[in-house]
């Protein structure tokens, strides 16, 4: 089974919603985790639009990147450009991706009204999927061929 690491600065929101995703769309195939440089507890609109699509997220917890001890993955994923500038060399054959989402929370707090807040937080969970899915395609479909 493929391991992957999603990695982001407080792995309340966008690396949460990756390992959601992952697990939701390809879990028999993909163990997924996701961590922090830091940890700032699970976002409860990040809940909220993951549930809108019929992910539940509910049951991770926001961690950072110790609490995962030595574990070895196949795949690190940082998926803000903190996480990149922070992530830690990892020991053995990890290969390192990066992809960059906008903060939603950083975007929200720009907003008066809660609908113009969970806006930005759809269009990263609709951005996370696509990444996810063909991030999937390429890592699943060839080792079954």
């Amino acid at each position: 089974m493929i391991r992957i690491l999603f990695l982001c600065t407080g792995n309340s929101c966008r690396s949460q919603m990756a390992e959601g995703w992952v697990r939701h769309l390809m879990g028999d195939a993909i163990q997924a985790f996701s961590a922090g440089v830091e940890s700032h507890g699970l976002d409860p609109r990040a809940v909220r639009v993951m549930a809108e699509v019929g992910v539940n997220i509910s049951g991770q917890r926001s961690k950072q990147l110790q609490e995962l001890g030595d574990q070895e993955f196949d795949y690190v994923i940082t998926v803000c450009d903190h996480a990149r500038e922070m992530c830690p060399l990892f020991p053995g054959t990890a290969k390192m991706l990066h992809r960059s989402f906008a903060d939603p929370p950083r975007l929200a707090r720009a907003e008066s009204d809660e609908e113009a807040k969970l806006r930005h937080y759809r269009r990263v969970r609709d951005e996370i999927r696509s990444f996810v899915e063909e991030l999937v395609e390429e890592l699943v479909v060839p080792e079954s061929k």
